[in-house]
């Protein structure tokens, strides 16, 4: 089955996450590896990847989404700075979703927490000490440090495989 991996990684955590869906995929029948182009490969398996901005893919990633067509697969797969609460994942997921056209075939989703830049850090240590949620924000951006990491590329790479699978007659 062809496929393709188109991504947007801003700071090379979802490029991390390509890589590792490009492992598990295996290097036969890739047809690209690499960050939007204006034409969207023919591949019948689109494995798209984003970086979380403001609650949602960015803009790169869900332009991409929206050129789908319904004859495409897709496999999703992203990174959140905010991570820890799949409740927050799925807010993320169902706003994800929201870009893609209706006929599209979502055949797997994948969401893990990514490393923010130390610059994120420091705006918020410079956040008055009793602003609401600071202390949050510091621990979350401290868990975050390392990720994705080994695990969350395992579980990756399992997912892909899981859903490779399953699309296989």
């Amino acid at each position: 089955m062809s496929y393709a991996i188109v991504y947007s990684s801003r700071t090379g955590n979802t490029e991390r996450l390509a890589k590792a869906v490009s492992e598990a995929a295996g290097p036969e029948e890739c047809l690209y590896y690499g960050p939007p182009v204006p034409e969207l490969p023919r591949a019948e398996v689109l494995y798209v990847g984003f970086w979380t901005d403001r609650g949602t893919c960015d803009a790169q990633a869900a332009e991409v989404l929206r050129r789908l067509t319904g004859r495409q697969k897709v496999f999703l797969f992203g990174t959140a700075g905010f991570g820890g609460s799949e409740a927050y994942f799925e807010q993320i997921w169902q706003r994800v979703l929201g870009c893609l056209p209706p006929e599209a075939e979502v055949i797997g989703c994948y969401l893990c927490q990514g490393e923010m830049p130390a610059a994120v850090r420091r705006r918020y240590e410079a956040m008055p000490e009793q602003t609401p949620g600071r202390q949050a924000m510091l621990e979350n951006f401290d868990r975050a440090l390392g990720h994705p990491d080994a695990e969350d590329l395992r579980r990756l790479e399992a997912a892909v495989r899981r859903a490779r699978a399953a699309q296989r007659p």
